[in-house]
């Protein structure tokens, strides 16, 4: 396992970032909270995307270089604040 906060403390926070990111997009596409089906699909692809990369730099990546997506950690704050929208706008509507 290549995650080792003493080593290499910036390497295992992107990792375990990933990791939490990926699996966050992959239950708001499976709880739906009102999204379309377009939604879903995409945030099912995105966590998906980041959980395989996290898993790939932990356990497969042998070092050498590797890609740094801080930009990346937008995306999942961006579906994360459409979903509660509209979790919230299907409940105003529903009361």
């Amino acid at each position: 396992m290549n995650i080792d906060f003493n080593a290499e403390p910036t390497f295992s926070w992107y990792v375990l970032l990933l990791a939490f990111a990926g699996v966050v997009m992959v239950v708001m596409a499976a709880l739906g909270g009102g999204q379309g089906a377009g939604m879903r699909v995409l945030n099912g692809l995105f966590g998906v995307g980041f959980l395989g990369y996290a898993f790939y730099l932990a356990f497969i990546f042998e070092g050498g270089s590797y890609v740094l997506f801080f930009k990346a950690f937008i995306l999942p704050v961006l579906l994360l604040i459409n979903f509660v929208r509209t979790l919230l706008g299907r409940r105003s509507a529903s009361a």
